[in-house]
């Protein structure tokens, strides 16, 4: 039974079902799903609210929980030389994708579509991670390489939420993030005490930060991502990106354990309420974020870690150009947090339908990646 649910979260089969209802259903029967997604379900919360508000706030806490391990001595990230590389890419695969999208937008598009410049910004980790895979094999080199990019991009992801993607239902109220501050003094307090179970710390902590930005007028999924980095965690890290150390029992390691299976299965969700876009829902913005996705990716990682590579900041030994070309095609695929930064991108349905068809769209990216890989070469390792 356990080799079933693994290879379910592996394949990541949870969030694609998810996205297949999701497109059958509004296609079918739009109404329908409308009703699904927004109708009160629980009082006047809908499954769109709990969806995005409260269990994407686990997704992005596991997020920084691999960020913190990363950044430890012994992790992919540390010391900061070996991790400057990939750091560069990612800095492209940020840039590369707002400048194609503004510069095409700028050719053939409209002021009113600028907003969704952020949407081809990210990497979807788990979907990216597995086309990877297939292309590469599973050890090879260039896949912790892409999850350290993936990574990154999407903690840049949660910045660009923050900041430049408002509630626009609601206005700012700076003065609500003094909660924030509050919930992260208490979770710096019980860090100092030592205290071991997670709870208080998501209770307190995440509480305090969630109702901070909420009533700031900024997105509160983002509310475990700075209390994450205070649960206690060892000194070092003794495993890669993704590998769980089963001698691991510190509080950091069991809030990723237990959350990542309900985050990875919680993924079906996720899909049914943000996948659900009509087909026929394809226009400007769509080209100009799947155009983000695939040219700005590619041109902005490969020209980036070739630029650090001429600087003297190498890739990681065993990995080459053609499997850098790899990486910066598959990191194209962008589609979780791609779909939540589409959601709060545009307030006007329909263009917020085109961008989330570019997101849909951009998992097509993964067939290039495997045609590029057989043309170029590359042999897997197993």
């Amino acid at each position: 039974m356990n080799r079933h649910f693994n290879l379910l979260r592996e394949f990541s089969i949870p969030l694609i079902a998810g996205v297949v209802i999701a497109l059958f259903w509004t296609n079918l029967d739009p109404g329908s799903y409308r009703h699904f997604v927004h109708a009160g379900l629980l009082g006047a919360f809908s499954v769109h609210f709990l969806t995005n508000d409260l269990f994407m706030v686990f997704f992005f806490g596991i997020a920084a929980a691999e960020i913190t391990q990363s950044c430890l001595p012994g992790g992919d990230l540390h010391p900061i030389g070996r991790a400057v590389n990939p750091l560069l890419a990612t800095f492209g695969g940020v840039a590369g994708p707002v400048l194609v999208y503004l510069g095409l937008n700028a050719l053939a598009g409209s002021p009113e579509f600028v907003n969704g410049c952020g949407i081809p910004t990210a990497t979807d980790i788990a979907i990216s991670w597995l086309a990877a895979r297939i292309v590469l094999g599973n050890r090879h080199p260039a896949i912790a390489f892409l999850l350290m990019l993936a990574i990154v991009d999407d903690a840049i992801g949660m910045v660009i939420i923050a900041i430049f993607y408002p509630d626009t239902a609601v206005p700012v109220q700076p003065v609500w993030l003094i909660l924030v501050a509050v919930g992260m003094m208490a979770a710096m307090v019980m860090r100092l005490k030592m205290v071991r179970s997670y709870w208080p710390y998501v209770v307190a902590g995440g509480g305090g930060v969630w109702c901070g930005l909420y009533l700031a007028g900024l997105h509160p999924a983002l509310a475990l991502v700075p209390i994450v980095p205070f649960l206690p965690h060892p000194r070092r890290e003794k495993k890669h990106l993704f590998e769980e150390d089963p001698k691991d029992i510190s509080t950091l390691a069991r809030f990723e354990h237990e959350w990542k299976i309900v985050v990875d299965f919680g993924l079906f969700l996720f899909g049914l309420v943000n996948a659900g876009v009509q087909l026929t829902s394809v226009g400007t913005v769509t080209w100009l974020v799947l155009a983000g996705f695939l040219f700005g990716k590619l041109l902005g990682i490969f020209g980036c870690a070739w630029l650090g590579v001429r600087l003297g900041f190498h890739l990681p030994d065993g990995m080459n150009y053609r499997h850098l070309a790899v990486v910066a095609i598959v990191a194209g695929i962008g589609f979780t947090v791609s779909l939540f930064i589409a959601n709060q991108a545009f307030a006007d349905a329909v263009l917020q339908e085109q961008a989330k068809m570019g997101a849909l769209l951009s998992i097509g990216i993964a067939a290039l990646a495997f045609v590029t890989g057989r043309l170029l070469g590359v042999r897997k390792i197993p």
